[in-house]
């Protein structure tokens, strides 16, 4: 009497778009970018740490200066990360028009509303299949939520980017508090990102990574 193989457990990862492997790492080359130059402006390069250290080199090397004069040099340096976290920006800018610009083109079985839908759909008929399903779900419900925090961090940072237009100058306040709200939202979704990657890669969902580079399906473990 033969054995009867198991139910295969659906499988809710697949293959990922050449546009989409294109968009995810340019993602995270400008996310990261800009993580980096707030991180440097609002730490080493604040105005008010440095603002001792530029006094004392240039007085070491015979200049006069006062407190002022050494605040201005100061602050010239941390303008310059902003400025520099600016055009980083305007490039998350055209990443979020791009990834919206994917999900109006693509066709329908590979939108992202479709494939939540989909999954909301399916009644997977074991214990394991629903776990996978749940956890499935939340991952794309978690993505859902990035994405509005993105769209939500590019259209504040124009905001903050075009301060002097009438219109934004007048909410300037709560447009920041916005943006500074909002970059929290992308920190954790960027630690939950890297975190569940790895751990997933490394257990059952092996060659995740790989597959975001070369596109290649997904290949579970199944033990």
């Amino acid at each position: 009497m033969h054995a009867v193989p198991p139910k295969p457990i659906p499988v809710f990862n697949g293959m990922h778009s050449v546009a989409i492997r294109v968009w995810h790492w340019m993602s995270a080359a400008v996310i990261f970018g800009s993580i980096i130059t707030v991180l440097l402006a609002s730490t080493l390069f604040r105005t008010r740490n440095t603002i001792g250290l530029v006094h004392d080199q240039l007085q070491q090397k015979g200049a006069v200066v006062s407190q002022d004069q050494a605040r201005a040099v100061a602050h010239a340096f941390s303008d310059l990360l902003w400025d520099l976290h600016k055009y980083i920006g305007f490039a998350l800018c055209g990443l979020v028009l791009f990834r919206i610009g994917i999900e109006v083109l693509t066709s329908p079985e590979k939108k992202l509303s479709m494939q939540l839908k989909r999954a909301l759909k399916l009644r997977p008929a074991d214990k394991e299949g629903r776990l996978e399903q749940q956890h499935y779900i939340q991952v794309k419900r978690i993505y859902v939520i990035f994405y509005v925090a993105l769209i939500g961090m590019a259209l504040t940072g124009l905001g903050l980017a075009f301060e002097d237009v009438p219109l934004f100058k007048t909410y300037h306040g709560s447009i920041k508090q916005i943006h500074a709200l909002l970059q929290w939202v992308i920190y954790g979704f960027v630690v939950m990102h890297i975190t569940g990657v790895i751990l997933a890669d490394l257990g059952k969902y092996r060659g995740l990574v790989s597959g975001m580079i070369h596109g290649k399906h997904i290949k579970r473990d199944q033990g």
